[in-house]
């Protein structure tokens, strides 16, 4: 005799996004500056990029791996904010099995990739100045091509796993992901099933890699710090932490809002639940937007590239 269970065991084919459940009304307020802001991340990187691309003195190692996050950026602002964006504007709420866990897939794997991309950034300075005879040839053409083979392995290896144990979770009746995007937690938690081991999976791999990549830069940074306080030229240590100051910034901005993302979400039984879930958008905004402004900047050759290339239009 079969008895009836307790759960609709229909497969889902699509899941609706639920932003700000509990302050729906969040919603127009922040399409506004929501939509200036990606404009922002958008025009300003496509900027960096076209700037690194038509001028042939920033055609260095360095510039390759500034590209490169202006990418990586580019793609995270692509795969989350226009999506955001219609729901905000016209409730399109619905998104399919597939494409959440794309979503999921690119979101996890290319900010690992930033990360990476930061790490490389900071050995690049530390060659820079620790080693700067020795900086043409370790730090050469090949070594970006190589980098760029590393990250994408390293982060597309280690996170494909996630979105495929997700979606292999059994869906039951519910299929309201209470979230403007499909992160694992948010997705996962509408399962059936046991979740601990997919939660557990994503944890360990996303502090194992980020956290080597954190303490790599920090070591990076003691070393460089360490050399700098031995120079007693007049004006080399402003000069050399010149160079240094526009990449610490831009990880400051990665690394901030990350942690207090990440401090929202354990402490979200004290805070309300709508909190990380505007947090995480701005995350996929504020520093895409602010890198290649930091860099444009600061940066003389940066600055001096795009003049030319406004003399252009």
């Amino acid at each position: 005799m079969a008895f009836p269970s307790n759960y609709s065991t229909a497969p889902v084919s699509e899941f609706l996004l639920i932003c700000f459940p509990n302050y729906q009304t969040w919603q127009h307020w922040l399409s506004l500056p929501l939509s200036l802001l990606f404009l922002l991340a958008m025009g300003a990187n496509a900027t960096l990029l076209i700037t690194i691309w038509l001028e042939a003195s920033l055609h260095e190692p360095m510039y390759y791996l500034l590209s490169l996050l202006s990418l990586l950026d580019m793609v995270l602002c692509l795969t989350v904010i226009p999506k955001v964006l219609a729901i905000f504007w016209f409730d399109l709420r619905s998104i399919s099995f597939s494409a959440c866990f794309l979503q999921m897939f690119i979101m996890n794997c290319f900010l690992a990739m930033e990360s990476c991309t930061f790490m490389v950034m900071a050995y690049d300075r530390y060659v820079a100045i620790c080693h700067p005879l020795q900086y043409p040839f370790i730090i050469s053409d090949q070594f970006v091509a190589r980098t760029i083979i590393f990250a994408v392995a390293r982060n597309g290896l280690f996170f494909l796993p996630v979105p495929i144990l997700s979606s292999r979770l059994r869906y039951c009746a519910e299929n309201i992901i209470k979230n403007c995007i499909c992160t694992n937690l948010s997705v996962s938690r509408l399962s059936c099933d046991d979740i601990t081991f997919n939660q557990l999976y994503q944890f360990v791999v996303g502090w194992t890699l980020l956290g080597s990549d954190l303490i790599f830069i920090v070591v990076s940074y003691s070393f460089i710090l360490k050399v700098v306080l031995r120079i007693k030229a007049e004006g080399a240590v402003a000069k050399a932490l010149s160079t240094c100051g526009s990449h610490f910034i831009l990880i400051l901005f990665f690394s901030t809002v990350l942690l207090v993302l990440v401090i929202t979400n354990l402490a979200r039984k004290r805070i309300p639940p709508d909190v990380p879930i505007l947090l995480n958008i701005l995350h996929h905004l504020i520093p895409p937007a602010l890198n290649p402004i930091v860099y444009g900047v600061r940066t003389k050759e940066i600055k001096q590239g795009i003049q030319k290339l406004l003399k252009r239009l």
